[in-house]
């Protein structure tokens, strides 16, 4: 059995961490196989958007499974790269959803914090709890949590390594929705649905040119020519877009 499982719903890609009975800790060979999933979204034309989610009730993720050591230069990085953590950081190009449940915490609460939406069951704690244990390192969670919280809450989260519910979370906008746990797949098919309604070339030149400026002064990303949107205006959709409000109709969009 893989742990870590990969497929498409049309053009939704799926992957889905399959270590419940460790509360989804994540090892090299995951790792790897998490590597090999955002290459492969990256890359294939016919995958719009993905979802991130994790086998068992328990756990979404309680981050990096520690018991065997590992061999952490080998490591692309933690998270298949897209945490940045131990190695470059991967930026994944297509929009992606998290789908939590359980413990997300350490390492999972940032591979979480790493998707542009995140569906939570109304089981869902995230929490940081290395300060708490005495464990503090290289810690990307910390440095994304400041980022997408208030900044007192991250700190409080930081210093005292108590959880936080997903009724919280939504409170303060880390959190898109919370479901009941037996409906948060149907939940995050919905909101790939949602998403690939829209022009998936558009959608891709608009997280790239959002994200790419996040840190800079506004005045800074106003002067900024996307090279994303440049490329989108010669496309195939562009033109379909324009075509579709014209003849008041929905787009058919083909990512071309």
């Amino acid at each position: 059995m893989a742990e870590v499982d990969f497929w498409c719903e049309g053009r939704v890609a799926q992957v889905r961490l399959n270590r419940p009975d460790h509360l989804n800790a994540i090892t090299d060979t995951m790792d790897d196989l998490l590597a090999e999933a955002w290459e492969r979204i990256n890359d294939d034309p016919d995958i719009w958007c993905a979802i991130l989610s994790a086998e068992g009730e328990r756990s979404f993720s309680i981050g990096a499974d520690v018991s065997g050591g590992g061999d952490r230069q080998r490591r692309m990085a933690f998270g298949g790269g897209l945490t940045g953590i131990g190695g470059p950081l991967v930026t994944l190009k297509k929009p992606l959803i998290a789908a939590v449940q359980g413990f997300c915490v350490g390492g999972g609460f940032e591979m979480a914090m790493c998707a542009d939406i995140i569906i939570a069951a109304d089981t869902t704690e995230f929490g940081l709890p290395e300060t708490k244990v005495g464990i503090i390192g290289e810690c990307g969670v910390v440095h994304r949590i400041v980022r997408q919280l208030p900044h007192h809450i991250a700190m409080a989260m930081i210093l005292t390594g108590e959880r936080m519910r997903a009724e919280a979370a939504e409170r303060f906008g880390l959190v898109n929705e919370v479901v009941p746990l037996s409906d948060l797949p149907v939940a995050a098919i919905r909101w790939a649905a949602k998403i690939n309604a829209a022009s998936p070339l558009a959608n891709q030149a608009a997280k790239a040119a959002a994200l790419s400026r996040l840190d800079y002064p506004l005045e800074v990303a106003l002067d900024t020519q996307f090279e994303g949107i440049e490329r989108y205006a010669l496309s195939t959709d562009k033109r379909e877009g324009e075509m579709a409000m014209k003849e008041k109709r929905k787009p058919v969009w083909t990512g071309r």
